[in-house]
């Protein structure tokens, strides 16, 4: 049975690298290489707005920046159970996905969330192109997340069911 799986780019596309999911499923709309029986939406930088996409969803495989001292390219895969399962917060709108998540949770209709993160320097530089590093890591984390809504269509092929994390450094 193929599950309704959402492939969810959030990020602030005007900050540079942090709008790495933003460009990615940018680019898989624009040279349509959607995987089969995937959606791909751009949830730019998230918060109640999106809630709707969460409850018409078995799955949501998200993708975002990270700041998390890993070295810049570095591509981790989560599964976060819970609002405080989320990394840290790089703007109002990580708080607004917290919230999300919290009120998902309360009301019984939390989906099976991925979160496909990659590594990024400080938030600091304005634009819309990414740092020629992250731009070049793009096809990795396209690759991850291909890999992902695989791993979620067979389970029995996925991902180690005993870690809930899996990191890649391209």
């Amino acid at each position: 049975m193929t599950r309704r799986i959402l492939i969810l780019g959030i990020g602030n596309y005007l900050n540079g690298d942090e709008g790495v999911g933003v460009h990615l499923v940018r680019q898989m709309q624009a040279d349509q290489s959607i995987p089969a029986g995937t959606d791909v939406l751009e949830g730019g930088t998230g918060g109640f707005h999106l809630l709707e996409y969460f409850e018409q969803y078995n799955t949501v495989i998200m993708i975002d920046a990270a700041l998390d001292n890993k070295a810049v390219g570095s591509i981790s895969v989560v599964r976060p159970q819970c609002a405080a399962d989320f990394p840290r917060a790089m703007g109002a709108y990580n708080i607004g996905m917290r919230d999300l998540v919290n009120a998902l949770q309360l009301e019984g209709k939390m989906p099976d969330v991925w979160l496909v993160t990659m590594s990024i320097g400080l938030v600091q530089r304005k634009g819309t192109t990414l740092t020629p590093a992250i731009a070049a890591c793009l096809p990795g984390l396209e690759a991850v997340v291909r890999e992902t809504v695989y791993s979620v269509r067979i389970p029995q092929l996925s991902f180690s069911q005993h870690s809930s994390e899996v990191a890649w450094r391209l």
